[in-house]
């Protein structure tokens, strides 16, 4: 199959006008002028989108696709008030309930442009949606306990979970791993036990870290609205006996106790983090998920994605909880991120293309995919999407990067293809899954938690 627009996007090269891609047993072949393709391949189908973008998938880096039936739901409120009402929300929530919500959130994701996703979960819903409708993903099996007494059997329980959730997926197209819950919420002894089984089973880490001032004073401090004063059976998020300060960042926190050993780390958010916690993270080489709409929406924070990006480091775009953010759309994260630090960082002006390349090869690399996907390079697996540049309220001719960057949503994704097959055209779906019997169950759990 030949797939043709006016724009081909490769991010490891320059941008090519009139250009086309050639996709043969889920992987890209060729790239080129269209014309000359279509000579030096004249039996290709060809799939002509006209004034758009072809370009990598993008990869969504951080994710909860099991909440996308919570949009709008909380809304216009503080972290830690949000936090508070996603729990009480949560409780309303049957079994099958989630699995129904992270296959809405997948389809979301797909009509998106995203083609990749990292999510971490308890129940494993994203891990059976990713596998049904065809995504690429990296599936964090989230384990945590407070008191110590019932750390072993958490693990013990998450080891069977990840050995059962290796065996219902494609490995080629899901990676399992493990993550360790929030700070808040474990004992200590968690973080290093995570790295030990990472490293015995060859798995992927990820963790929210530094993500609000919350959790920053909690663990510094010891005193937050996630750890308050008063005495009893709990304290806040915190068993008896009571949390005691640290005197030390999370990042601090979490790298005494071991987190960063395990071969690859993906740290959430990364918002409250000093100079050293930045050399702390590049030198155990972490990647971050940055996610700019959620930490602005609930008011968290601004990361240094700047900072990050300077010190070269494995760094992507994360749309984090749809309860947070109320949609899915990688291009208004990139947009917002790239805005934000302009605005905060004087002299440090990030590009459109820096924008681009961290919603796609950046968050690649941050998932250890890059061999995979990421850029339109002969040879990677097709994970193509194809963005309608028509309605831009700009020249595209003049740089189509900045038009994507800068004009471009969600609703703009005219074809999603993951693997060389197409799993999304504009409304139409490629999928094994009934669509609209998940648009009706989902009706039905809104009502139930309104």
């Amino acid at each position: 199959m030949l797939i043709c627009a006016q724009y081909v996007l490769p991010i490891s090269s320059e941008p090519l006008q009139n250009g086309a891609v050639l996709v043969r047993d889920g992987l890209i072949r060729d790239v080129g002028r269209a014309d000359m393709l279509k000579l030096r391949y004249p039996e290709e189908e060809v799939k002509d989108y006209g004034l758009a973008a072809i370009m990598p998938g993008l990869v969504d880096t951080h994710t909860h696709l099991e909440y996308s039936v919570m949009r709008g739901i909380v809304h216009d409120v503080p972290y830690v008030t949000w936090l508070i009402s996603l729990l009480e929300q949560s409780g309303k929530m049957e079994t099958v309930d989630w699995f129904d919500s992270a296959i809405l959130g997948g389809l979301d994701a797909l009509s998106s442009g995203i083609t990749t996703i990292a999510d971490i979960t308890v129940t494993g819903a994203a891990c059976t949606a990713a596998q049904k409708l065809g995504l690429r993903g990296v599936i964090y099996r989230e384990v945590g306990a407070m008191d110590k007494r019932r750390v072993d059997y958490a693990i013990r329980a998450a080891e069977k979970d990840i050995l059962h959730w290796r065996e219902a997926v494609d490995p080629n197209r899901i990676t399992i791993g493990v993550a360790p819950a929030a700070i808040y919420t474990v004992h200590p002894s968690i973080f290093g036990r995570v790295a030990t089984l990472a490293t015995k089973e060859n798995m992927p880490v990820a963790m929210h870290l530094a993500g609000s001032r919350e959790e920053y004073n909690f663990v510094r401090y010891g005193s937050s609205a996630l750890s308050v004063h008063e005495m009893d059976d709990k304290r806040g998020f915190v068993e008896i006996p009571p949390w005691l300060p640290t005197g030390g960042t999370p990042v601090e926190y979490v790298y005494n106790w071991g987190a960063f050993e395990a071969p690859r780390v993906l740290a959430v958010h990364g918002v409250h983090v000093n100079d050293d916690d930045l050399r702390r993270l590049r030198s155990a080489d972490v990647a971050v998920a940055v996610c700019p709409r959620c930490n602005a929406q609930l008011g968290m924070g601004v990361a240094p994605l700047s900072e990050y990006v300077k010190a070269g480091m494995n760094v992507g775009f994360g749309t984090d909880s749809p309860a947070a953010t109320d949609s899915t759309d990688m291009f208004n994260e990139m947009r917002l991120g790239m805005l934000i630090q302009r605005a905060v960082n004087v002299g440090e002006f990030l590009d459109s293309q820096t924008a681009l390349e961290i919603a796609t090869i950046g968050g690649a690399r941050a998932l250890g995919l890059d061999h995979k996907i990421g850029t339109l390079d002969v040879g990677k697996c097709a994970d193509i999407i194809a963005v309608d540049l028509s309605a831009s309220h700009r020249s595209s001719a003049a740089d189509a990067v900045s038009a994507v960057v800068n004009t471009c949503s969600a609703g703009d994704v005219l074809m999603t293809m993951v693997d060389g097959k197409l799993l999304y055209e504009k409304n139409a779906w490629h999928v094994d899954v009934e669509v609209a019997k998940n648009i009706a169950r989902v009706i039905e759990i809104r009502s139930k938690l309104r």
